[in-house]
């Protein structure tokens, strides 16, 4: 799927004041890579990328989904592209904490309509891909942070999607765990989906194709 951000821009109001978060941001990715959009807390890379996965809308400015203008798409449209063209993993995992693996992983392909068969055994493949075969029954509590981690990463492949939003992903990780993290992204990449990545991680950074900076909402190209 190519991704076309032109003239971007987010605002916020506080109190009196009004915050520019993203600042007439433009790019694309018009083909399969790793992009890592990198920037210090606060600089709006969250926001960036919140409007990137649309789940949110631009105050101004365009994003465009294969040429379309999402902003011309219904509230069922948008919902359709995020739930089977694109895969979200977050900094604070947004596991259900009542479900376990396997049901955490299924929940994607159970709002897709897919039957419950086909859902255990795609949700039992991807978590036995990203090592976590012998944990399928345990819930959040009782995985660590990079367990949950992995859990999140099957999740987001659990509709086979072209493009995986990643926030942060290796924020509440240790070194070591985030390298393994990192390693999925990376060869997630590497079969052909779109990754973009919100980081300050230098890590995250090293193994990306195509990297961009963003300051006081204001993108440029490089790191």
């Amino acid at each position: 799927m190519k991704i076309k951000a032109d003239e971007l821009t987010k605002t916020f109001r506080v109190g009196p004041s009004e915050i520019t978060a993203v600042d007439k941001v433009s790019f694309e990715i018009s083909k399969p890579a790793f992009t890592a959009i990198i920037g210090r807390s606060g600089s709006g890379k969250s926001t960036l990328l919140n409007l990137v996965g649309l789940n949110d809308c631009p105050t101004s400015g365009k994003i465009l989904c294969d040429d379309a203008d999402v902003s011309l798409l219904s509230g069922s449209e948008r919902r359709k592209i995020r739930l089977w063209r694109m895969g979200f993993v977050f900094q604070t995992f947004n596991l259900l904490p009542t479900l376990n693996a396997l049901e955490n992983v299924e929940l994607p392909m159970a709002l897709a309509g897919k039957h419950g068969k086909e859902q255990m055994e795609k949700a039992t493949s991807l978590l036995e891909n990203v090592g976590l075969g012998k944990r399928l029954f345990h819930r959040p509590k009782q995985l660590s942070m990079g367990e949950m981690q992995r859990v999140a990463i099957a999740r987001a492949m659990a509709n086979d999607p072209e493009v995986i939003v990643a926030d942060e992903p290796t924020g509440e990780l240790d070194s070591e765990t985030a390298k393994e993290i990192i390693a999925l992204l990376f060869d997630i990449s590497r079969k052909g989906k779109t990754v973009i990545v919100a980081t300050h991680d230098e890590k995250l950074v090293e193994v990306a194709d195509v990297i961009y900076t963003i300051e006081d909402g204001k993108l440029r190209f490089g790191g």
